[in-house]
């Protein structure tokens, strides 16, 4: 039988003391090394193979090691990518990860949260937030350690990580408007989530700026069946050429792909369309689709870091993350045509 891996090997190959590693390694002391010392001591526990022993930290520390992961749709593309963020960061630090789908229905998600709890998970990370979200405003009532992630909740004061979602939108409008485009639309996503109210404000703000006759269509979910409807109505009634359209998410785009193609319309000959989040294969769309690339992974890493923080005691409440998003510029924009 092979022999574990322990933190006195780790140490050795390190080439520092064992307490180093052990502090290294701990999300309530890890501050106590440098960031240099403390990156090396996980690339070589990693290359070890090293994983602490988390039954007898949890009988230390009052800990199961283990966090609640709950995301409204694992099929949206968008989620991997952050989970496997969440679980890059827990990992080294002894943390497992539980992952719960509760495909947009409140009632799910609650059922799971208590499953969850059940399980005595020291914390989670949730994907979920809406506004006036019941459930995550009782969690923070009961002394629950949470974070919310890629979607704010208006009303709940837990920690944040979110995208500048405000400049992507901007910076996506600013593109078009370059290019000539002065009347365009806005697929939002469903109301009621922080990023449908933000990407839409942002967008208003931006025609305002720039002198275009832009207007919001809310749609029913953030997929490209959803996508695919909304901008069917938008085309049946457009009488005066809707040369753009700047889409919530990427599968709204897609669907807005499929619209224009039943519509006899080009893209992006006769409608420009620009998506957001940049997720996989969006690069492959027929043409490649214009996005504002949002840093999933990245989300997820800063996201579980705020989380151990706060079980730990060491973050400020309410603490809210952006991080930048980049416009991606491909074949889906081009200049307008007034048609």
């Amino acid at each position: 039988m092979q022999r574990r891996v322990t933190l006195t090997d780790v140490a050795r190959v390190a080439g520092v003391h064992p307490g180093t590693v052990s502090r290294a390694l701990n999300e309530q002391t890890e501050n106590q090394v440098s960031q240099s010392t403390a990156r090396r001591v996980r690339k070589v526990a990693k290359e070890l193979g090293y994983t602490p022993n988390t039954v007898a930290r949890g009988l230390r520390t009052n800990r199961t090691m283990t966090i609640g992961i709950i995301v409204p749709d694992l099929t949206n593309p968008i989620f991997p990518p952050m989970v496997r963020g969440i679980d890059s960061f827990l990992a080294p630090r002894g943390y497992s990860s539980l992952v719960v789908n509760t495909d947009g229905s409140d009632a799910t998600e609650r059922t799971l949260f208590e499953s969850l709890l059940e399980r005595q998970v020291d914390g989670f990370i949730v994907a979920t937030g809406h506004n006036n979200h019941e459930l995550m405003i009782e969690a923070h009532a009961r002394g629950i350690h949470a974070v919310m992630v890629n979607r704010d909740a208006t009303g709940v004061p837990f920690p944040s990580v979110t995208g500048d979602d405000s400049q992507g939108v901007f910076d996506a409008v600013a593109h078009l408007h370059e290019l000539g485009h002065k009347r365009m639309v806005h697929l939002a996503g469903p109301v009621g989530f922080s990023t449908s109210r933000v990407r839409a404000d942002a967008f208003m703000a931006a025609c305002k700026k720039f002198g275009i006759n832009g207007h919001v269509v809310d749609t029913a979910a953030y997929g490209v069946d959803a996508g695919q409807k909304a901008m069917d109505e938008v085309l049946d009634k457009d009488s005066q050429g809707i040369t753009a359209v700047v889409a919530g998410n990427d599968l709204l785009a897609l669907g807005t792909y499929h619209s224009l193609r039943s519509h006899g319309l080009q893209c992006p000959e006769d409608v420009s369309v620009v998506g957001f989040n940049d997720m996989l294969f969006a690069n492959d769309f027929q043409p490649p689709l214009t996005t504002v690339r949002s840093p999933h992974y990245e989300m997820g890493v800063e996201a579980a870091r705020l989380l151990l923080n706060e079980i730990a005691g060491t973050l400020p409440g309410g603490a809210k993350v952006m991080l930048p998003v980049v416009l991606v510029i491909r074949g889906s924009t081009g200049a307008a045509k007034h048609r």
